[in-house]
Parts: structure tokens; C-alpha cells; sequence
């Protein structure tokens, strides 16, 4: 007898005239299925068990190795932070330039690295504050190179009116400058405040991110505050009692 699923001409007309049933359809392939055979032809070669298939000893194993692996993995990262942390960390202190170094120190500083430069006058109270603040803030913040420099050695005839001056660059092009004392509040200017400064700058990455100079504000006036209703509270108390006289 003829097998009825053979692919013959008599066939194909006993299935259209419906003697003989539809020959069945090969089951389709899909994406997944590939995937899957793919995965079990490359365990297979490997020799490497699925992990239904492995004993508690060798669950264990695969655990440790894992576990090993994902170690190594931190540890080449943690590595390659530190890497690259230290090769930014190569400044930590304020370096005085004169104009022939200006190009070089400043326009050539290199890629990623933020300037900040002081120009200043002997003299100048504010700016010997300044140049104080600089020395505590290169140590905290050794990626930044700060540098300063007497003002007319570096730009002739730079008007006296206009210091201190801190210019900031970053990777050779000017990003933002103050100029003149009114930039920084007086003598009264805390460190935290100057940080706050260059942080809102764009200078250093601080942690400073509310001024502080608005919050001892915000307590004085509160005291004040309290002091005056303190106050009007003693005079109320006053009138009251006269009231009761």
C-alpha cells in the first residue's frame, strides 16, 4: 500500500478529492527554539551540566566560582577608579604663575581639568583672604589646578577696582569669571561661603549646595525675631498689669 503522507502527484489528487487526509504540517521553527537548540549543542560540546542536572557538590562550586568571578570583576573596577582618580588628583595645592606661563597653565591645562585662577595684589586684604581660602580648597579639591597671579604681571594695567578676580576654566576656554569685591561679600566671607562660590561656578564639585550665608541669616533674623517677641510679650505683660492697678 502507498504511504499516504509521501509527497507524490497521485497523492495530491486523492487529498484534493479528500480520500486520504491532509498531509500534516512540520512543526515551525521560531526564534526561540533556534536559541535553544544553539544552547544545548554548545553545553553539550562544553561537557557543562544544566543546573537541574548537577549534583548539591557541584551547585556549590558554581556558587563559589560565581561568586569568585563577581569579586574580581568589583575589585578590576574599584582599581580602575582609584586609576583614575589619582591620575586626576595631580595638583592639591596653589601654584603663582606670571604672565609667560599664562598659556601654558591656563589655555593648555590639558583635557578635563578645571582652572581656577586668583588675581590679586599685595596689600589687599580681601585678596590675601582669598589666597588663604585657595590653600585649604586645592588640598580638599586635588583634581583642580589652582594657580594665582599678581594681577598687572599677569594682564597690564589691570585696574585695581576689579580685585580680587577668580577666573574659572575648563580645558582651556573661560566658563566664568568674578570680579570686584562686591563678588565676595567682604572680609566677613566664610571658607564655606567661597566654596559655595566656586561650587555654584561650576569650579569644584562641592557638596555646599544651599548658601550659607542665607542660613546664618535665617537664624539671626529668628532670633531677632524671638528677641522682639519676647519683647513685645514682656510690654504686653506690662500693660496687663498696670490694667489690673
Amino acid at each position: 500500500m502507498q504511504d499516504p503522507n509521501e509527497d507524490t502527484e497521485w497523492n495530491d489528487i486523492l487529498r484534493a478529492k479528500g480520500v486520504i487526509p491532509e498531509k500534516p504540517k512540520e512543526a515551525e521553527v521560531t526564534e526561540d527554539d533556534i536559541v535553544k537548540m544553539l544552547e544545548k549543542t554548545v553545553k553539550e560540546k562544553s561537557g557543562v551540566k544544566a543546573m537541574e542536572d548537577m549534583t548539591l557538590d557541584e551547585l556549590d562550586e558554581l556558587e563559589d566560582e560565581e561568586e569568585e568571578r563577581i569579586l574580581e570583576q568589583m575589585r578590576r573596577q574599584r582599581m580602575a577608579e582609584i586609576r583614575d582618580k589619582q591620575a586626576k588628583a595631580r595638583f592639591g595645592d596653589v601654584r603663582e604663575i606670571s604672565a609667560v606661563d599664562y598659556v601654558q597653565e591656563v589655555n593648555k591645562a590639558g583635557e578635563g581639568i578645571h582652572v581656577v585662577l586668583h588675581l590679586y595684589k599685595q596689600g589687599v586684604p580681601l585678596c590675601a583672604l582669598i589666597n588663604q581660602y585657595l590653600t585649604t580648597l586645592a588640598a580638599k579639591f586635588p583634581s583642580v589646578k589652582f594657580i594665582k597671579a599678581i594681577s598687572t604681571t599677569c594682564i597690564p594695567n589691570y585696574p585695581d577696582t576689579n580685585l580680587p578676580t577668580i577666573f574659572h576654566y575648563y580645558e582651556g576656554d573661560m566658563k566664568s569669571q568674578l570680579a570686584g569685591p562686591h563678588n565676595f561679600r567682604g572680609m566677613k566671607m566664610s571658607e564655606q561661603e567661597f566654596e559655595f562660590l566656586l561650587g555654584k561656578a561650576g569650579a569644584v564639585e562641592t557638596e555646599i549646595k544651599k548658601d550659607p550665608r542665607a542660613q546664618v541669616e535665617d537664624v539671626m533674623f529668628s532670633s531677632l525675631g524671638s528677641g522682639r517677641r519676647a519683647k513685645n510679650g514682656n510690654r504686653d505683660s506690662d500693660s496687663d498689669d498696670n490694667n489690673d492697678w
